[in-house]
């Protein structure tokens, strides 16, 4: 097994059991709530109809369950690309409890290898899933589809994490980090920076985080530096 491969059976794992285990808006987990970044870029667009709106790698709907609440009567919809069959299972589960059915459309496929039509959507996010592509290059290609697929004033929401490290929290070693991509924070931002140069920028910002996740029954620490990378396509 590839050492790609063996990453993304672990992470398939975490995900499944996840989803399984904890609900959607209940505390306990990650899935309690939407993240504020995201949910706080949506008065953005209280003027306008037929908001079309890009999640890749949408999970159960954490955050576009939400959004479609909030766009439902202006004729919106939501795009969710997930690869898991767990997630987007419970992604169609999740958007028939909160009457968002006809909002949410699911699409199966790993986001490295996602088309994204030209001026397509009003807002593209992409939260904790970039550095789950494949490679470099992918990475890349998939910010610079991002970009090309959004509207004039629309706006493009990244929340990836960088320079990750994974510790046993009962022997105290670092283990092999199960992310495809973990960059430098400067050379992410660096990334960003250049692939959006002309771009308003209205959120940059990096957090150092850390926190439990269990990797195959045991207690794992994840640290991080959560880079969040919000930027508007300016009329010019």
């Amino acid at each position: 097994m590839s050492r790609l491969d063996f990453i993304r059976n672990e992470e398939k794992k975490y995900h499944d059991y996840c989803y399984e285990n904890y609900k959607l808006f209940e505390e306990g987990s990650w899935l309690y709530k939407p993240v504020k970044t995201v949910m706080e870029l949506l008065p953005l667009f209280n003027h306008k109809k037929n908001i079309r709106v890009l999640d890749l790698g949408s999970g159960v709907g954490r955050n576009s369950i939400p959004i479609a609440q909030q766009i439902k009567e202006k004729n919106g919809k939501v795009v969710c690309v997930d690869i898991l069959d767990s997630a987007l299972e419970k992604l169609i589960q999740y958007s028939d409890e909160y009457e968002v059915q006809e909002i949410i459309k699911t699409q199966k496929a790993d986001i490295g290898h996602y088309e994204i039509k030209r001026d397509e959507y009003d807002l593209v996010i992409a939260v904790s899933t970039l550095e789950h592509v494949e490679s470099e290059e992918v990475l890349e290609s998939v910010i610079k589809q991002m970009a090309v697929g959004t509207k004039k004033n629309g706006v493009n929401c990244i929340i990836v994490n960088s320079e990750v490290e994974e510790i046993d929290l009962e022997t105290n070693q670092k283990l092999e980090v199960m992310m495809e991509i973990n960059n430098k924070t400067e050379d992410m931002i660096h990334r960003l920076d250049r692939i959006y140069a002309g771009w308003d920028v209205l959120n940059k910002l990096v957090k150092p985080l850390e926190y439990k996740i269990v990797r195959n029954e045991k207690d794992v620490l994840l640290k991080t530096n959560a880079i969040t990378y919000v930027v508007r396509n300016i009329e010019i």
